[in-house]
């Protein structure tokens, strides 16, 4: 599979998650088999107005084909946007979100709010185009709700546009995260584009994800939720889609160990404020179907330092199996 000129050998995508897909774990989910990540989705009017915390957002790790997520409904803002983001990440190629259910974002007619304006989403595809020498990739849903699916008429006409790939998360704006991703909708798309189709929603494991693209058709996979605290995920589906035996998830020892090493990238990143902030979240995803995990899930709530950190995943790794 290729992104414009860019050869995909390992089409297992990260999903940009505003909020968790930072520059430490995305590195951590490269160094552990992601082949393409994203990074959270950034404003670009934000970018315009020179924001320096948006800017900070676009780091691009290493390990992997990396690229930067913009939103905004303003052609032109968009276009200097990508420029800029570009410009401040190095990062391979630009992707467009226009597929972010939430109010504050859809409502304003940025994200999934798009797919309500086609032609408008159309534009925006080939101003970014037009502005940067990189791939530019669209991220989308079925449409804004199940009255107004029009996902393969915009998909079509982001291709018409100049978008060099496409992915479909299997869902509607209304559904946001519930309901059953519906596979079948992304072999229609997959059928009439000649880009390449990434199939987003319910892909959970080595299984979920030969069953989708057996399904669908797709070109690869894009994985969102299930890598909560299991950036091991991408081993495992990697193992799938090669007919491999996976070996399984490391032990509690090694897996904390990564944890650990994604709370020291992040306060490089962050600052150790941040980090600790950041760790109170993803360190609960890595004690998830752990025995016994709850009183250290209470502790991990108060963090505050890096020693902290180092406290209670020895006291972690000490305790529980």
């Amino acid at each position: 599979m290729v992104i414009g000129s860019i050869e995909v050998k390992n089409p297992v995508f990260l999903a940009p998650m505003a909020g968790v897909t930072d520059w430490a774990f995305r590195t951590v989910c490269a160094e552990l088999g992601a082949g393409v990540t994203v990074t959270e989705m950034v404003s670009s009017r934000a970018l315009v107005y020179k924001d320096k915390k948006s800017a900070k957002l676009l780091r691009k790790n290493p390990g992997s084909i990396c690229g930067a997520q913009i939103f905004g409904n303003d052609p032109q803002v968009m276009a200097e946007g990508a420029r800029l983001a570009l410009e401040i990440s190095g990062c391979d190629f630009i992707d467009i979100n226009m597929g972010c259910p939430m109010p504050k974002i859809a409502n304003s007619g940025d994200g999934c709010g798009l797919m309500r304006t086609p032609e408008l989403a159309g534009q925006i595809v080939d101003a970014v185009k037009k502005a940067v020498d990189v791939p530019v990739t669209v991220k989308c849903r079925l449409g804004w709700d199940k009255g107004s699916i029009n996902v393969l008429d915009f998909t079509k006409r982001m291709e018409d546009n100049g978008a060099d790939l496409v992915t479909v998360h299997g869902r509607t704006r209304s559904m946001l995260y519930t309901g059953v991703a519906d596979w079948d909708m992304i072999h229609k798309v997959k059928q009439q584009l000649s880009i390449p189709v990434i199939a987003n929603g319910d892909i959970v494991d080595g299984a979920s994800a030969v069953r989708c693209l057996k399904r669908t058709g797709a070109d690869g996979v894009m994985v969102g939720r299930s890598t909560f605290g299991d950036p091991w995920i991408f081993a495992e589906i990697q193992a799938a889609l090669q007919g491999e035996e996976y070996a399984g998830r490391p032990c509690l020892k090694d897996r904390i160990a990564v944890a650990v090493h994604q709370f020291q990238m992040s306060e490089e990143d962050h600052g150790e404020k941040i980090a600790c902030l950041e760790a109170r979240k993803h360190f609960a995803w890595y004690l998830r179907g752990v025995s016994h995990a709850s009183f250290y899930k209470r502790e991990i709530s108060s963090l505050n330092t890096m020693e902290d950190i180092y406290r209670v995943a020895g006291e972690v790794v000490r305790d529980l199996r």
